[in-house]
């Protein structure tokens, strides 16, 4: 592993062989990040999170307790991710929120796909294999696989055809 040592990286982490960690970036608890990932500088990723092999966080990105990022995925500068549905700083009889109150809603990034700068995905959904989500989007639901998504809400545009789809039948080298 080669890190920075301006970054912050939790003990209990599970940090796999070959990784890449930029400076300023915040790892806590028990995470896993696979072999040969990149992680970008100021990346905060909270405990829980699970982070394929060959897999690009590109700066500046927020990673909540919840999120699972299959191998080979991509996602770009920015992009954050949400965990709760009804997030509040007070719970109904006043007092404050903990970590303890949030009712955790994962959210998966399967194998391949590509997650574009500044998009913001929201809890509870799947973004398939090898799909696309365009930079700026909002993914409120799920996207199928080998689809690229744009907009706000992040709308269907067409079927992926590249040439760059990863095929779920090949494994990760």
């Amino acid at each position: 592993m080669r890190k920075s040592s301006l970054s912050r990286i939790s003990k209990d982490a599970g940090i796999g062989r070959d990784v890449r960690i930029y400076d300023f970036v915040n790892i806590y608890g028990e995470c896993e990040i696979g072999d040969q990932s990149v992680i970008g500088a100021f990346v905060e990723i909270q405990p829980g999170v699970k982070i394929g092999r060959c897999v690009k966080i590109s700066s500046h990105s927020f990673l909540c307790t919840g999120v699972v990022i299959e191998d080979n995925a991509f996602i770009g500068h920015g992009v954050m991710f949400t965990n709760d549905k009804f997030p509040s700083s007070i719970k109904e009889d006043g007092t404050p929120m903990t970590a303890a109150d949030t009712k955790v809603v994962p959210t998966l990034i399967k194998r391949g796909a590509a997650v574009g700068s500044n998009a913001t995905i929201l809890c509870g959904v799947t973004v398939g294999e090898d799909a696309v989500v365009g930079a700026g989007s909002v993914v409120t639901r799920d996207v199928p696989p080998n689809m690229v998504v744009c907009g706000v809400p992040a709308k269907p545009l067409r079927e992926r055809d590249d040439g760059l789809c990863l095929k779920s039948s090949k494994k990760s080298a």
